[in-house]
């Protein structure tokens, strides 16, 4: 996504729209989704490969990484009056540059949620990645409502290569070869190639937006063309090409925002209106604004885990593909998560504009300052004494976001371990 340039007198905008979040998906997935950065991440744990260990809440395998709600179909409870308050402690400065949920589901009879801003409404970067997701998945259950192994097919066995929708984004991916061992860290470049489980992984890990506009790609000729998907390279361009922009906007609408209205989310809190990528952006016109609220995340969190996103296979492979399972950042990076399964997705937006004696910085904007989280915490990993969620719409105006998220994410998740205490 661009940065954004403000016309007004005397301002300097220094924008962007800064999107990242840890590598994702156990790492014994391999095998199973042919996500070649995988195999690069778990023999790098092994010390076989050059690359960035794993902390112990990051090594659960394919079959402890599994919705923890499943067959449950309840809606978020009424805020809890004594644990909102208890949450509420934790913030620091403004409460207006709040939105936050959190659903505490340690003690499984008794589920507290608490929220404070929670309708609050603002862009949530690249948190809308969710979105895509959703309407992947959801484009291949129409196409195959009762073959699941044919949708695994799809997403393990169609290679897609890599086009203007790509471009550009200064994000790197991981580029593993499993034959040569060797890791390659890169932005996407045209004429890459890779699986469609690939661009999903790129997108949610180091959240590319290079292989979002990819995905998001994929999904509209996914809608467009069923069973007869994919098609080949001169089709795809022939159809981007020649289609009216005004049915093109409306295959967006259908591919993007139905998905969230048929899951049950409401449109009008949570919605990805556009791609990721400027040329996505010149050849498919979007049809509106993007954005998120605490509230409107935290129930797609909680439908998730409830195999409630179009059906269990599609909810605990969204849910895979945000394991955290690489270097943590942000909310994820808290030390007190270190033994934590964390499923997590970021973004982030800032602004600047002159000021006197203040430097525009990374995450710490002056005219905006967006930072959103979305995190499942099980805790420890493998046992989940502890298990929460918590949604985060930030607007800290001069502070770095990124370390204002890892420090909340230690005060809030010592405050769950303060409750669950034994006595």
């Amino acid at each position: 996504m661009k940065g954004l340039r403000i016309a007004r007198p005397l301002v300097l905008a220094v924008c962007g729209a800064l999107a990242a979040a840890a590598l994702a998906y156990p790492l014994d997935g391999y095998e199973e989704t042919g996500i070649r950065r995988l195999e690069g991440s778990r023999l790098a744990n092994e010390g076989k490969v050059k690359d960035v260990g794993q902390p112990p809440g990051a090594l659960l395998g394919l079959d402890a990484v599994d919705l923890r709600l499943l067959g449950q179909d309840f809606d978020l409870p009424e805020p809890d009056p004594e644990f909102t308050r208890q949450v509420n402690r934790v913030l620091t400065g403004s409460m207006d540059a709040y939105g936050l949920a959190v659903l505490d589901l340690s003690d499984p009879s008794r589920p507290r949620y608490a929220e404070h801003r929670g309708d609050h409404r603002q862009n949530v970067g690249s948190v809308g990645k969710l979105v895509v997701a959703l309407s992947l998945f959801q484009a291949l259950a129409d196409t195959y409502p009762e073959d699941v192994e044919a949708r695994r097919r799809v997403l393990a066995r169609t290679v897609v290569t890599a086009d203007g929708f790509s471009q550009s984004d200064h994000h790197t991916v991981r580029i593993f070869d499993p034959a040569t061992r060797t890791l390659t860290r890169r932005a996407v470049q045209i004429g890459d190639r890779a699986t469609l489980y690939e661009w999903l992984d790129w997108m949610l890990s180091p959240s590319s937006n290079s292989a979002a506009g990819m995905v998001m790609r994929e999904t509209m000729l996914l809608r467009q063309y069923g069973k007869a998907y994919p098609p080949a390279e001169p089709e795809i361009r022939r159809f981007f090409d020649e289609t009216p922009a005004k049915a093109l906007t409306e295959l967006f609408e259908r591919s993007f925002y139905e998905p969230l209205t048929r899951n049950g989310l409401d449109l009008g809190m949570l919605r990805q209106g556009s791609f990721f990528t400027a040329t996505g952006k010149r050849k498919v016109p979007g049809p509106g604004d993007s954005y998120g609220t605490a509230r409107e995340l935290m129930r797609y969190l909680l439908r998730m885990e409830q195999g409630r996103l179009v059906d269990p296979f599609s909810s605990r492979e969204i849910k895979r593909l945000i394991y955290v399972t690489e270097r943590r950042i942000r909310y994820a990076s808290s030390p007190a998560l270190t033994e934590s399964a964390v499923y997590f997705k970021s973004g982030s937006l800032y602004e600047c504009a002159k000021e006197p004696g203040f430097a525009c910085r990374p995450y710490a904007g002056n005219v905006r300052n967006y930072m959103n989280s979305t995190a499942i915490v099980e805790h420890p990993a493998g046992d989940r004494r502890l298990y929460y969620m918590s949604t985060l719409v930030t607007n800290i105006l001069r502070k770095n976001s990124a370390a204002e998220h890892q420090a909340l994410a230690t005060r809030l998740h010592g405050l769950i371990e303060s409750i669950h205490a034994p006595r």
